[in-house]
């Protein structure tokens, strides 16, 4: 989180920003509470209002293309059609890029299913246009991409890699081990480049039309099934739709054929984009850092990508128990700072944003006292099992496990480990809050 004299700082800036560079006077401003630095500002220039969002750089890890490649992507999009919010230019500091604000709803909550549905098939003529769109002026403006088009489909992938590389201080036995079956196992992309989103099914509509594609972080020259297979992720809390319907309407308006192999790649290789992302902030959280939500996102994309996995092998996956609570010392102390942080109350959104997330953070560190211990015993009988002897602890265990998955460089266990993670990820996900919770419900990804 920015601190109180750094957020006056740079309120201040964008005010001159908006006086300066558009030549209005900024009615409101004010920061979205969220993990990422957002201002919505409302702007008055001779007498009309203008509604804009201030987009910054992420505080909590760095972006795996940087924030000036995000604007020149979203604004290449504008320039070639694509509906997206219109760029009217960068803020050196804060570190930013100014857009329209675009209305609309983000999700179908309250939406028929007629106009979810024809929302949904505006987005895939969307993509399919934007698939179709020439790469030179893309390429031109450094936009990322691979030194050949038979790399397309890694771009995205390795930035991630490198970013995680870069950091790690510690052992991720389930990070290494996926990391290492699709090098082995690589994907084959027939040649394909195109623009990609790439974190697909982003997007604004209002009256069965998309009004515009968003967040564009991740948007490079990659292979084009990659935005076919990324939302998976996200239909399990948005619902687009029987994925295999809209992969074959993507066809009609594209002309192109689906290539079912290469999106079942590019989906078991985006289950694992959290992880990379925030491996090292779960071990070592900055000030910044929203650790509770990161926490989440981790766990249950680990769980896709332990799921996504055992289909592509075709493998069942078991089960585990729920440990019995146990009576603890802390008990008392838990109890009492998890009901104080819920009976606070304030108007300031900013410090109900962080009472929730400190709230989280309580009942997580409640249940792994509750069951953190059992959780752990369990994980060292499946290591002792497979390694033939007991690690010390977890922290040799994590470590025992990762020199093992690397010296299995021929896959000969595959199998035998996809089962040992899936119930490391399944107990992992019991310990972020109490039995029952939203913070421990697991979503269900639609089966290829």
């Amino acid at each position: 989180m920015m601190s109180p004299e750094s957020l006056a700082a740079a309120d201040g800036n964008i005010v001159r920003w908006f006086e300066r560079d558009f030549g209005g006077t900024v009615v409101d401003l004010a920061r979205q509470t969220r993990w990422r630095p957002v201002w919505f500002a409302t702007v008055d220039r001779d007498g009309t209002r203008h509604e804009f969002v201030v987009r910054g750089d992420r505080t909590d890890m760095p972006l795996i293309f940087p924030l000036e490649h995000e604007m020149t992507f979203q604004r290449l999009l504008g320039t070639h059609g694509i509906p997206v919010a219109t760029v009217h230019g960068w803020i050196d500091e804060p570190m930013a890029y100014v857009m329209d604000r675009v209305g609309g709803d983000e999700h179908f909550a309250d939406t028929s299913d007629d106009d979810r549905a024809a929302a949904v098939d505006d987005y895939l003529a969307i993509l399919a246009r934007l698939h179709s769109l020439p790469i030179e002026p893309f390429a031109a403006a450094g936009i990322c991409r691979a030194g050949d088009p038979s790399g397309a489909g890694l771009v995205g992938l390795r930035r991630y890699e490198e970013h995680y590389r870069s950091l790690k201080k510690h052992p991720d036995p389930f990070l290494e081990f996926c990391l290492g079956w699709l090098r082995r196992n690589p994907v084959d992309t027939a040649g394909r480049e195109a623009p990609v989103v790439w974190d697909s099914g982003q997007f604004h509509h209002g009256g069965g039309r998309v009004l515009a594609v968003l967040d564009l972080e991740l948007g490079h020259l990659g292979d084009p099934m990659m935005d076919l297979a990324a939302w998976r992720m996200r239909d399990t809390i948005v619902g687009y739709g029987d994925m295999n319907r809209l992969y074959a309407r993507y066809e009609e308006l594209s002309g192109a054929p689906v290539d079912p192999d290469a999106i079942r790649w590019h989906h078991m290789a985006f289950t694992l984009s959290n992880q990379l992302a925030y491996s090292h902030a779960l071990r070592e959280p900055s000030p910044a850092s929203d650790l509770m939500t990161n926490l989440q996102w981790c766990c249950e994309t680990n769980l896709f990508a332990s799921e996504a996995w055992a289909e592509h092998l075709g493998i069942e996956l078991p089960t585990v128990e729920m440990p019995a609570p146990r009576f603890s010392t802390a008990d008392a102390g838990h109890g009492h700072l998890v009901r104080a942080l819920r009976s606070i109350s304030t108007e300031d959104p900013f410090v109900r944003h962080e009472l929730r997330i400190l709230f989280r953070l309580a009942r997580h560190l409640q249940r792994r006292d509750e069951i953190g211990d059992a959780v752990e015993q369990a994980d060292l009988d499946d290591l002792e099992r497979l390694l033939g002897a007991r690690p010390h602890d977890w922290r040799d265990g994590e470590s025992k496990l990762e020199a093992f998955v690397l010296a299995d460089t021929a896959g000969r266990h595959d199998v035998e480990l996809v089962r040992l993670f899936h119930k490391r990820n399944l107990r992992a996900h019991m310990l972020l809050g109490p039995a029952g919770s939203a913070m421990t419900h697991h979503h269900t990804i639609q089966k290829f």
